[in-house]
This record gives C-alpha cells, sequence and structure tokens, in this order.
C-alpha cells in the first residue's frame, strides 16, 4: 500500500488507542481542572465551570475514580484541584491516596463550585475559572477530552489556539481512512510497528473485563449474561466487552486503552476480537492485525459522527469488532465491507443518554449486532442500498450514518439532556 498512507494509519492507531482511568469525559474535567490549578499555583476557593450539554450529559451518572464513588461534575472538578496530576492528562486521577480523598471531603464542602451550561454550539466544551482572593486561571478543553485551546492567568494569555465551536469533523489525515485500505494496512503493515500499543490494548482491556466478571459491579451485564446464555464464543464476546463497560462505569479503577476518546468503545472494539481469537488459538500476528481493522474502522466510523451525540458510539465500536472478527475468519474486503453495513443497517439509532451502569447492556447489543453482520455475510446474506439509510457502497453508508448522527440527531441530544435534569 501507499507509504505515506501506512504511516498515516499507524499514527493514528498509536495517537487514539492511549490509557485512560474512568470514564473519559468526567476525567477530562479533572484534567481541566488540574491544570487551571497548576496554572493558579495554589488551591483555589471558588471553581466556575462552563460545559457544554454532552459533558452534563456524560458526567452526571458514571462514578469518578478514587472519589468513594462519588458522581458528578463537581466531584470530577474537584479530584483534580485536590490531587489531580494535570501532566498525566486522562490518568489525571491514577495516584490518588486515601489521604487525597480525605482532602476531597473537606474541599468540596469548604470550596465554592458552581456549574453552568456553556452557550458554546461546540459539543465538547470545557471551560474552568479558578480564583483565590483576586488571582484567577483558566482554562477552556475542546473539541476532545485533550485539545486545550485557551490558558490564561490574571486575564492574560498564556496559550491559545484557533478551534471551531461548532461539532469537530475529521481532520485530512482521518479523511485518508476508508474499509478498503484498512484491510490493506492490516494485510501488510509490520505487526512491530503497531505490536506495543495494541499488546497494551489487549492487556489493560481484558483485565479491566475479567475484574467485571469478578466484582459485583453495576446491573452485572456481563455476568447475567453468561448466567442466561450460556458460554458459547458469541455470547462470551458480548458478555466480557459488557463486564469491562459494567466495571468502568461503576468504580473501578483499573486503566483501559480507549477508542475515539473513549474507554467502552475501547473495549468494544477490542473484547471480542480477542475473545474469538483465544477460542481458535489464532496466532499473536493475525490477532494484531484483527485489531488493526476494529480499531481503524471503529475509528473510521466515528470520526464523521464527532466526539459527542445522541447516537450511542458502541454502535460504530460493534461494526469495528465484528469487521475484525471477519478479518480473523479469513474475511477480505467484500466481507469486511458488508459487515460494516449490515452491523450498522441493524443498529444505528441506538441513542447515548450519558455514561452510566446501562451502557455495557448497549454494548452487549451493539457486539450482537457486529456478530449478526458477520454471520449474514457467512451465508451470503447482506443490506443493500435503498433498503432505510442502506446506501450504495460501505463509504456512502458511512456517511449516511454519520449524518443521522451528526446532523438529524441534534435535535434529540438536546432531548435527551432535558428528559435526564428531570431526573
Amino acid at each position: 500500500m501507499n507509504e505515506d498512507i501506512r504511516r498515516i494509519y499507524t499514527d493514528i492507531l498509536h495517537k487514539e488507542l492511549v490509557p485512560a482511568m474512568g470514564c473519559t469525559e468526567p476525567i477530562a474535567v479533572a484534567y481541566s481542572a488540574a491544570l487551571a490549578r497548576s496554572v493558579l499555583g495554589e488551591i483555589p476557593e471558588s471553581v466556575n465551570l462552563k460545559v457544554s450539554g454532552n459533558i452534563i450529559k456524560n458526567v452526571k451518572s458514571v462514578i469518578v475514580p478514587h472519589t468513594g464513588s462519588r458522581k458528578g461534575l463537581v466531584t470530577a472538578a474537584a479530584a483534580g484541584i485536590c490531587f489531580g496530576r494535570e501532566d498525566k492528562e486522562l490518568e489525571v486521577l491514577s495516584d490518588a491516596s486515601e489521604e487525597d480523598i480525605k482532602k476531597l471531603d473537606s474541599y468540596i464542602s469548604s470550596a465554592e463550585i458552581t456549574v453552568e451550561k456553556s452557550d458554546s454550539d461546540c459539543p465538547f466544551d470545557i471551560q474552568t475559572e479558578v480564583r483565590r482572593g483576586e488571582s484567577t486561571a483558566y482554562v477552556r478543553i475542546a473539541g476532545h477530552h485533550t485539545n486545550v485551546v485557551k490558558i490564561s492567568k490574571n486575564g492574560e494569555t498564556v496559550l491559545e489556539k484557533p478551534f471551531s465551536d461548532k461539532n469537530v469533523r475529521a481532520s485530512e489525515n482521518r479523511k485518508l481512512l476508508n474499509i478498503k485500505d484498512i484491510v490493506d494496512y492490516a494485510d501488510s503493515v509490520g505487526t512491530n510497528e503497531i505490536k506495543d500499543v495494541l499488546e497494551r490494548q489487549i492487556e489493560y482491556n481484558m483485565s479491566i473485563a475479567e475484574e467485571g466478571m469478578k466484582g459485583g459491579y453495576g446491573a452485572e451485564i456481563g455476568k447475567i449474561l453468561l448466567r442466561s446464555y450460556g458460554n458459547s464464543v458469541q455470547n462470551r464476546a458480548k458478555a466480557w466487552a459488557a463486564a469491562g463497560s459494567d466495571a468502568r462505569m461503576n468504580g473501578c479503577e483499573l486503566p483501559v486503552v480507549i477508542n475515539s476518546g473513549s474507554g467502552n468503545q475501547g473495549m468494544t472494539a477490542s473484547i471480542p476480537v480477542i475473545i474469538y481469537a483465544r477460542e481458535c488459538s489464532i496466532s499473536q500476528e493475525l490477532l494484531l492485525r484483527a485489531l488493526a481493522v476494529s480499531n481503524l474502522v471503529t475509528v473510521h466510523l466515528k470520526d464523521g459522527i464527532g466526539s459527542l451525540s445522541a447516537y450511542c458510539g458502541a454502535t460504530s465500536a460493534g461494526a469495528g469488532a465484528g469487521a475484525g472478527i471477519c478479518y480473523l475468519y479469513g474475511g477480505k474486503y467484500e466481507q469486511i465491507a458488508h459487515t460494516v453495513v449490515n452491523a450498522l443497517a441493524i443498529n444505528s439509532g441506538m441513542i447515548c443518554d450519558g455514561a452510566k451502569a446501562s451502557c455495557a447492556a448497549k454494548i452487549a447489543s451493539a457486539v450482537e449486532a457486529g456478530l449478526l453482520g458477520w454471520q449474514m455475510t457467512q451465508h451470503d446474506r447482506e443490506f443493500h442500498g435503498g433498503d432505510g439509510i442502506v446506501a450504495k457502497g460501505v463509504e456512502s453508508t458511512i456517511d449516511a450514518v454519520s449524518r443521522l448522527a451528526r446532523d438529524g440527531m441534534r435535535t434529540t441530544d438536546a432531548e435527551i439532556l432535558n428528559l435526564m435534569l428531570q431526573n
């Protein structure tokens, strides 16, 4: 394949598949707060958060790691200020101690922490202003979890870079992603180029899935699936992916390797592929190539949608998992393309109503759609252009789903937030 495209695809994997502890939206809030405290140079006595509706949605109901099972924006910001390590970005809270948690109790009760909805059109917007006495600091993150676009101290700009208030679209490099080249890349890339990042994904994501199976996290969707539907490889693929989310959404402090800014998507794209590979004693090299397919397909599907929307990102990752499993079993471009189209036709429209325990069940549904999409290709069956939102060709279908999620569901997103804030 073209050497420039190969290099870009490898770079995408290294940039996307990074570790994070806890749900990435509250962690991004904690990162912003920790950075603001660092710029201020002291512990602030007041904090004002202005965040987009999607941030409110994704932080409201999920446990923030190392906070004694607390939830919400105030908790995330306070944790970042009390013991956040801003240099660790999405692992900002990973070094917390018991003493730190005690400091958190005191800080939440004594500091003035306020939360407002941002008036920005950007779905991913976190603005943190901190104050102590006459000193102030301000940090803004927009577009994605670590994209710091402005820092100021006492009204003077320290850092500023251009960004759009609108929904962030894929970069020029990401626009080079397509299913045919993804398959060519997986066939030809030297595994030494991707081994470290993918083996870390295997280690981290299988560890948290195992913890989800052992512990009593959330609604225990992973355990329920195994108890109810048995130990087939198809059911284990769904159950273990769900178990990882059970743990992650409900306070487990193990890190995960994310995809498209999401730990749930990182687990959905990887764990089913790993389960199938182990069932069939697939070589490590073939597993790495299949994970390259599943992860890049997931990134490709998600890029056109944007970082946050009313469209559940697990749908994209489930299609990615189906594509990766198809590759494991010898599928070529046509079979993988049909798997992706089938999976999107089955499950597109599943809403995102924030990060919480039920994400585990949505992951199970997304993996099932990916597996059914693959099984359809095994039996020479597929959905065709003109079947609902399915368009002619895999790339046209991906574009149609992106428009549905990014533009068509904008009003849905606002209504979801209204409903959530009533509860």
